[in-house]
């Protein structure tokens, strides 16, 4: 049981190494029907806040989940987050937790 545990953390210690300051950029995939759909405020994230933020794209893909994919140098996939089970504001607080910052009105036009 013990080894299991530490397994367990091991795993959990090493998917976690990188610092915020390792991501260079992040992506949100998602289907732009299907599941979305059915999970109205991840949607309205995706689709009218996700695009506001700097170094962050939207990538449709079909019959994708949708999900927060934080890059590192050379889009180095460092980590996967499903949306699915978040609100609205629960996207936009992970967004900002992981370093990402809304851009400025003037860059916006």
């Amino acid at each position: 049981m013990k080894l299991l545990l530490l397994t367990i953390f091991g795993l959990l210690a090493v998917s976690n190494a990188f610092e915020n300051s390792d991501i260079v950029s992040g992506r949100i995939e998602s289907c732009r029907g299907c599941s979305l759909n059915r999970l109205p405020e991840v949607k309205r994230f995706v689709m009218d806040d996700a695009p506001k933020y700097e170094r962050l794209e939207v990538k449709f893909i079909s019959g994708a989940p949708p999900e927060l994919v934080l890059l590192g140098e050379g889009d180095l996939e460092l980590e996967r987050l499903p949306l699915s089970q978040l609100n609205r504001e629960e996207c936009n607080k992970l967004v900002e937790s992981r370093g990402f910052t809304q851009k400025s009105k003037d860059k916006e036009l």
